[in-house]
């Protein structure tokens, strides 16, 4: 028989509720880590999110367990992000947005905190802001990257309509998009039809992809050049998406 995986071994405790043993279980992983807590957020935490997000959407797990795993998880990435390493400064800002969700706000959170300690500048927001307040900050902060996390099928028209707002508006004209997590990783392509500039599944895949990303090329508008006029039709990634 296998050896059940950390992942199997902490997801008994959560699904169950067990606050005191889950903390016990992540505490030992942190010390046999030698209290590199970037490592338990990857190869514990992480993953775990991932199999309660499959585990309820296959109707394996009801709201009730989803809910207490989802709030002891991001409990504990809580206290694991003051014992993050961090890394100098490097000049750099990430705002990170989400889905309207505590699942989908662990991952983002999580996402921020492994960004902050690589030495990015981060500005959390979570889920539920209105997209003109989003636009508003992305003025105001000027950051060299927009990370939307966790998106639902439902909210997939809100992100396309919040990347457009940002690029016909303009207040940011080099900043990279990249969206991550939700919907995005289990529709291949989709990224390009909400006319993102990049996409991650995960943030060990998110962070070097943006500390490599270039600025975006602005586009340059002929003042009095008439518009492309293009037919309006549903991409069909983002209509078998919203279906999903």
């Amino acid at each position: 028989m296998p050896t059940p995986s950390a992942v199997d071994r902490y997801l008994e405790p959560l699904l169950e509720g067990d606050r005191q043993a889950c903390r016990e279980y992540v505490r030992a992983q942190l010390e046999s880590a030698h209290g590199d807590a970037s490592q338990v957020f990857r190869t514990l935490l992480w993953p775990t999110m991932e199999r309660i997000d499959t585990l309820y959407r296959n109707d394996r797990i009801n709201a009730a367990a989803e809910h207490m795993a989802t709030r002891i998880n991001r409990s504990l990435a809580d206290q694991l992000q003051t014992s993050l390493r961090s890394l100098p400064a490097n000049g750099k800002c990430v705002l990170v947005t989400s889905a309207d969700g505590e699942p989908e706000e662990l991952g983002a959170q999580m996402t921020a905190d492994l960004f902050e300690a690589r030495g990015w500048k981060v500005h959390f927001l979570g889920g539920g802001v209105p997209n003109d307040e989003v636009l508003s900050l992305v003025g105001r902060l000027r950051p060299e990257l927009l990370l939307i996390f966790g998106t639902q099928p439902a909210g997939i028209p809100q992100v396309r309509a919040l990347v457009d707002l940002i690029r016909s508006v303009g207040p940011n004209p080099t900043m990279n998009i990249m969206v991550s997590g939700g919907v995005f990783n289990r529709a291949d392509g989709l990224w390009k039809e909400v006319h993102a500039d990049l996409f991650a599944k995960t943030a060990k895949e998110a962070i070097p992809m943006a500390e490599k990303a270039k600025p975006r090329e602005p586009q340059i508008v002929i003042p009095g050049a008439p518009k492309k006029r293009r037919r309006r039709r549903r991409p069909p990634l983002l209509a078998s998406a919203q279906a999903d």
